[in-house]
């Protein structure tokens, strides 16, 4: 399943707009909907990024791979899965909180978040500073 670099923009650019659409509609009290429903366009998005995600994963494990240099690979796949799911974690949260389904301090719900950007910063210094030792 590969998408060329124009298909992956072009679908990254409708499921933002389709999301922005519908959080200004929410926001001008437009649309009476539930916060779990405006947020629908990211949760599809997210759902076609972890499945091409865990295909790619999976196919480490077919026959006939050649697992040389795959380490690395494998460890950045791994961190792109937890991003992901630090990443629903936070819009749970947030629509939870948005909704009133909850009654958690909004520390707590950002807190996914903030891991997530932690670990985006410590994944940029590694490939910015990471020198190899050949």
């Amino acid at each position: 399943m590969r998408m060329s670099l124009a298909q992956r923009v072009l679908l990254t650019w409708l499921f933002t707009l389709l999301f922005l659409i519908m959080l200004v509609l929410k926001l001008d009290e437009k649309a009476p909907w539930n916060w779990f429903l405006i947020f629908i366009p990211v949760w599809i998005f997210d759902t076609i990024l972890l499945v091409m995600l865990i295909v790619k994963m999976a196919g480490r494990c077919k026959s006939g791979f050649d697992p040389r240099n795959g380490s690395q690979n494998i460890k950045k796949k791994a961190w792109y899965l937890i991003a992901m799911l630090l990443k629903l974690t936070f819009c749970l949260a947030l629509c939870a909180k948005l909704q009133r389904f909850t009654t958690m301090k909004l520390a707590y719900v950002f807190i996914p978040l903030w891991a997530l950007l932690i670990g985006g910063m410590v994944e940029l210094g590694y490939n910015i500073f990471y020198v190899r030792r050949d």
